[in-house]
């Protein structure tokens, strides 16, 4: 399994080092990801969870690292994490089933017809 610590340290570098190439983008993103905080409508912990499930469903691993960082620190507990990857993999499940309806669609369009039952 991957050192996520280290692995943090070493992204935030990186992210560093691309802020200084192109520092309008990093802007730009850090104005996107504080823009929820704002509202006050969901609490600092809530967002990191909702985080977390989608950085499953992205298969983002710097997502992961930092957000599951973010989450402890806002009080999250390993059960919560678990409840809420439970929603990511659900969802991602459905999200499955949904496409390949539209898969089958597609067949469909293409003339070849339903088999009988």
């Amino acid at each position: 399994m991957m050192n996520w610590l280290e692995y943090r340290t070493e992204l935030m570098g990186r992210i560093g080092e691309l802020g200084k190439l192109g520092p309008d983008t990093l802007a730009g993103y850090q104005t996107l990801s504080r823009a929820g905080q704002k509202t006050g409508h969901l609490d600092a912990r809530t967002r990191e969870l909702i985080a977390l499930a989608v950085a499953v469903s992205i298969r983002c691993d710097g997502c992961i690292t930092v957000h599951t960082g973010e989450a402890l620190k806002h009080g999250a507990r390993r059960e919560e994490i678990a409840e809420a990857l439970g929603v990511a993999v659900a969802l991602n499940a459905g999200a499955a089933m949904v496409y390949s309806a539209r898969v089958m669609d597609a067949v469909s369009a293409h003339g070849v017809p339903a088999s009988a039952p």
